[in-house]
């Protein structure tokens, strides 16, 4: 105990995490908020069972790269008391006989053949593997009668979820489900939220802050259909904005206009397997029907050369530089849009799919990544996006204000 003492961890906090430490259940289901201090109070769990009841432990991760990071934080908090180490295998053995290892989601087959007295699933509805637990981890906590830790934010109704619903179950004694949103933890300073709270999608505030199960936590836009209602119209005095992502061969070059005052898409223009010149003239000529005030371009490679040709021509073209750091507020602002109702879309069959196909990855950082499915287009996503972007966001670019 005085060795666990030395390692100076840091208490429970009263936000759930005491009543959580105390409670005798063997399996833990734990659907928390980002920032609830899950990792943290899962180390804390680690230390106790190597260092007080002396027992192994394994740690899994979903990926690679978040088990070599969780890795190096017990290489550096743990390491000055382990008798042995290997980063290569990522397991530490101690003085009093025990051991931690870490494993990854992607390669938890590995893991048969132990005996863990507590094995701990951090973010545990990022692993795909729904046989990880079942065919995998249980078989290996019976010899010593182990318990099991799972750590997760909620991610969508999949295995995670239906160990969840298992723990609030009578008839699955073993098993106890807490949930903890993030504002839970009281060591966080009030309205640390808020701006989650205006800026992102509401279910995704309310899955990666509120910790609940959204059902359709997968998919990116919401509402898409009860948006989806305008037909392209005849131009008009008003005040517009254009946003265009480029393509050449497998994907489209798609133009899309919007009515900055109302917020309705009233143009768009979608095209493929035509030439650079060409494809400048089809969006010069959108751009003569309605006289945007901005065009925000997509400038990742190929964007470059045809925007400081239309800028040439005298096209009021601004570049936006794809990151990711920038591309997620960019998307999040759309889904928020169209999920409050505050926009008004085309009734585009190619658009509504792209929409309503979007995906979105939760990152070990905590970030999120935005992309298509795999062999799908999210040209009028990206196009639409920055359309929009040129209404509510148009009027700054890297901090410098933009005279139009």
């Amino acid at each position: 105990m005085a060795q666990t003492h030395s390692l100076q961890l840091i208490k429970p906090h009263k936000g759930g995490q005491r009543a959580l430490y105390r409670h005798p259940a063997r399996f833990h289901v734990v659907a928390c908020g980002r920032r609830w201090g899950k990792t943290l109070f899962g180390k804390v769990a680690a230390a106790e069972a190597l260092f007080k009841h002396q027992t192994d432990v394994w740690w899994f991760s979903p990926t690679y790269k978040m088990a070599s990071a969780i890795w190096r934080d017990f290489r550096k908090a743990f390491g000055p008391y382990a008798s042995w180490a290997n980063s290569a295998e990522r397991i530490m053995e101690f003085g009093n006989g025990t051991a931690l290892t870490i494993w990854s989601g992607e390669s938890a087959d590995t893991a048969r053949g132990g005996a863990p007295g507590l094995a701990i699933i951090d973010e545990a509805a990022m692993i795909r593997d729904a046989e990880m637990w079942p065919a995998v981890i249980r078989p290996a906590l019976t010899d010593k009668r182990g318990r099991a830790l799972f750590l997760s934010t909620p991610r969508g109704h999949n295995w995670f979820w239906e160990l969840f619903v298992r723990g609030n179950d009578p008839l699955f004694p073993d098993y106890k489900s807490w949930n903890f949103p993030s504002w839970y933890n009281p060591m966080l300073p009030a309205g640390e939220f808020e701006e989650a709270r205006l800026s992102l999608p509401d279910r995704l505030f309310r899955q990666e802050y509120g910790a609940e199960f959204i059902p359709d936590a997968g998919g990116v836009f919401r509402g898409v259909l009860n948006v989806s209602t305008a037909d392209v119209s005849q131009p008009y005095e008003g005040d517009f904005s254009m946003g265009v992502d480029w393509g050449k061969s497998n994907d489209f070059t798609v133009c899309s206009v919007i009515d900055r005052k109302t917020q309705q898409q009233v143009d768009m223009d979608r095209f493929n397997q035509v030439g650079w010149a060409l494809q400048r003239k089809r969006l010069v000529m959108l751009y003569e029907r309605w006289k945007p005030r901005v065009i925000w371009a997509e400038a990742n490679s190929i964007g470059d050369p045809n925007i400081e040709a239309l800028q040439a021509e005298g096209l009021p073209v601004r570049p936006f530089y794809t990151t990711a750091q920038s591309k997620p507020p960019l998307i999040e602002t759309l889904a928020g849009a169209i999920e409050r109702q505050q926009i008004t879309l085309l009734n585009d069959r190619v658009q509504v799919a792209e929409l309503q196909a979007y995906e979105m990855e939760r990152l070990p950082s905590g970030s999120f990544r935005y992309n298509a499915p795999d062999g799908g287009h999210d040209d009028t996503v990206i196009a639409l996006a920055l359309a929009l972007y040129g209404v509510t966001y148009g009027r700054a670019a890297g901090g410098v204000v933009l005279d139009w």
